[in-house]
């Protein structure tokens, strides 16, 4: 089943005269991401590919959602052949992600699985360079961190060891080689308004090779309650980074939308792709697409292939989890 939600105004990103039918500055899809078709994404359409795909049976936002490990590595690798599909040549793929230690149901143990090594290997095997990490360092009073580092407080001798974790990593793989003549057939006004502020870039440390950014945290009360979702600032550098201004950035598991908030708010076009249905109010109202704070741009909300309801379900498995902790 598909269904459609378009509200037309004006597309302040649009160039030249508008057509006759034009592509809306967001563009929102709930579906399989393995299902996604050219029709809904185009070949080479998009400049950025800015997201986190869910964590490997993360206790606290995804638990049993898979039925395995190699089920979970068939949709990296599936998203993938997405990636290079639609990326622009010599365009980039930035991934947030980290490994994941999640209990093992036969032996009641936390088996730790090496996420960011095997979605390095998938992407490289797809045929993208490997471009960099950066990592995503978070402040030491993270509160939703496994305290692991307690086995060794409490057994003070060698091999009792493990530690907290408060880092995850961004990956960005590339793919093919980018023709640096671009920017010629960009308009002056685009150039210049994408140039990037080298004052900032250093004394805020974009530079290195470790960010330091605080967290978002899923409070009660908050649009991303219940949501696993990355602070605005980490697409936001990386939007500046590697786009022009009315570029298209994509991210194919939307969640709550902060890719596609940010993306807009910096003069650039939006795609996304999400498998949960339950999440489609989170992001209108982080995007402001709700009745009472309609921004006026084009935007359009389609249901694809494959789309299902989670939320409750996961939140609910999350919640089971807790109650078995305390």
């Amino acid at each position: 089943m598909r269904q459609k939600n378009t509200i037309s105004g004006r597309n302040r990103l649009s160039n030249g005269n508008s057509p006759k039918e034009k592509s809306p500055t967001l563009k929102i899809l709930f579906g399989d991401i393995r299902k996604m078709t050219s029709k809904e994404v185009a070949d080479g359409e998009v400049a950025l590919i800015v997201t986190s795909p869910p964590y490997y049976n993360a206790p606290f936002d995804y638990p049993g959602l898979y039925s395995s490990y190699e089920e979970y590595l068939d949709l990296l690798r599936a998203f993938a052949s997405q990636s290079k599909r639609v990326l622009g040549a010599g365009r980039i793929c930035a991934i947030v992600t980290d490994d994941m230690l999640v209990k093992e149901e036969d032996t009641g143990r936390g088996k730790k699985y090496p996420i960011v090594a095997d979605t390095t290997e998938v992407f490289v095997r797809e045929g993208f360079s490997y471009r960099d990490k950066i990592t995503w360092v978070k402040p030491a009073g993270y509160t939703r961190i496994s305290r692991r580092s307690g086995v060794v407080l409490q057994h003070p001798y060698p091999m009792y060891f493990y530690p907290d974790n408060i880092q995850e990593s961004i990956l960005l793989f590339q793919n093919g080689e980018f023709d640096y003549g671009h920017m010629k057939s960009l308009s002056p006004e685009a150039v210049e308004s994408s140039k990037i502020d080298t004052a900032r870039l250093n004394s805020e440390g974009w530079t290195m090779s470790v960010w330091n950014i605080t967290n978002v945290l899923p409070m009660s009360g908050r649009v991303e309650e219940g949501v696993a979702a990355f602070p605005d600032e980490i697409p936001s550098r990386l939007i500046k980074l590697f786009t022009y201004a009315g570029e298209t950035v994509f991210d194919p598991f939307l969640g709550s939308g902060t890719t596609l908030k940010v993306a807009r708010e910096l003069g650039r076009k939006g795609i996304g792709y999400e498998l949960d249905l339950e999440l489609k109010d989170v992001i209108k109202k982080k995007l402001g697409l709700d009745y009472h704070r309609w921004t006026g741009e084009d935007f359009s909300i389609e249901e694809a292939s494959g789309a299902k309801n989670l939320r409750k379900i996961l939140q609910s498995k999350v919640q089971q989890q807790k109650s078995v902790v305390a």
